[in-house]
């Protein structure tokens, strides 16, 4: 038996790793087949229920996933162009637009209306591949690497498994990205350059190669990866608080929709998170992406502690709507489409017996 203060300390303090070491009890042996099925669904957290579409981590359901973060990221992410576009440039100029309305007003005033949307093609095109890698190889990593861990690891470690996932995910949805924000931003913060993503592409191509779609990658890994890991990680974690502390009741008593409210409030408390956590390195990326020639060390010199933090109140409004937006179309697709959605972890029975929560 554990000292009660141990177990107590692993079943509350939910962001850090277990502290303790678990006793060795003798298990039943079960037939590989049988241990296979439990592997995958501890790393799930999941078991199907009636009426689903397909097979929890079957390719269908990963296509699906990847579905959902193409329309939760490319139309949230265009939807708010006119508030990225206004940061984006507080960022770069900040002796011009000096605060959101001030931006606002300076470039209704010489561009109109219609340039509050500058940008939105490479935005929408962008941001729709990122989504596409982002949530279907979160998917994908997080089975994956609950498999590899085994069903009480799984458990014990899931922050470390979210980040994990989320990270690997992120690192290929930012290639994905890369060429269309590179464009984006070269659009929104040069004036004359483009106004399109026709009359943007050639031109870049011609002026600096390749390199020009792809110079921003790293610094766009420095400002997303950290951002994705908050996302995920946070998002889940939310989500099982609110379930344990907030909502009245169990998750499989409630509605479809109080489980997308719940989503909603998860995703925008997430969403906080993210953008003070990426927001400096959003800023290199802003910079980088307008001047020819710079590199991530030399704007971020040029810039200094304070400089990288211009804009963070336009970023904060704009992500915690985004991520809060974004996990709600991205739960919605899957209710939509029936898919497998599994509820918060529980511990397993037989991490439990080793705990001595259980006779």
């Amino acid at each position: 038996m554990y000292p009660t203060t141990l177990t107590q300390l692993a079943r509350v303090n939910p962001f850090c790793a277990p502290v303790f070491a678990l006793q060795k009890v003798e298990e039943p042996r079960q037939s590989t087949a049988v241990q296979g099925q439990n592997s995958r669904r501890l790393a799930a957290a999941a078991v199907s229920e009636e009426g689903d579409s397909c097979e929890f981590g079957s390719q269908k359901y990963f296509l699906l996933c990847g579905l959902g973060g193409i329309l939760s990221c490319g139309t949230t992410h265009t939807a708010v162009v006119p508030l990225d576009l206004i940061k984006c440039r507080i960022q770069v100029n900040p002796d011009k637009y000096k605060s959101i309305f001030k931006g606002f007003s300076i470039t209704i005033r010489e561009d109109g209306l219609r340039g509050l949307a500058k940008g939105w093609a490479p935005t929408f095109f962008g941001y729709s591949m990122q989504g596409l890698c982002k949530f279907g190889f979160y998917e994908v990593f997080k089975i994956m690497y609950g498999d590899l861990m085994g069903e009480e690891n799984a458990y014990m470690w899931r922050t470390s498994l979210y980040l994990a996932a989320s990270a690997s995910a992120e690192f290929f949805a930012d290639i994905a990205l890369a060429p269309m924000e590179a464009v984006k931003v070269r659009i929104q913060t040069q004036p004359g350059f483009a106004n399109t993503l026709r009359q943007a592409l050639p031109k870049m191509y011609a002026e600096e190669g390749l390199w020009a779609f792809y110079k921003g990658v790293v610094p766009l890994w420095m400002r997303q990866i950290p951002y994705t890991m908050m996302k995920f990680a946070c998002f889940e974690r939310t989500v099982e608080a609110l379930y344990k502390f907030v909502v009245p009741k169990p998750r499989n008593e409630c509605t479809k929709s109080e489980q997308l409210v719940v989503t909603f409030v998860a995703g925008y408390i997430a969403g906080v998170f993210c953008a003070i956590v990426s927001h400096p390195a959003d800023s290199v990326v802003s910079v980088l992406n307008k001047e020819k020639g710079s590199t991530a060390m030399q704007v971020l010199k040029k810039l200094g502690v304070k400089g990288v933090w211009k804009g963070l109140v336009a970023r904060i409004i704009m992500i915690g709507t985004l991520t809060a937006l974004q996990w709600f179309i991205y739960d919605s697709v899957k209710v939509y489409f029936r898919l497998p959605r599994p509820p918060p972890p529980e511990m397993p029975e037989s991490l439990k017996k080793k705990l001595g929560l259980t006779e």
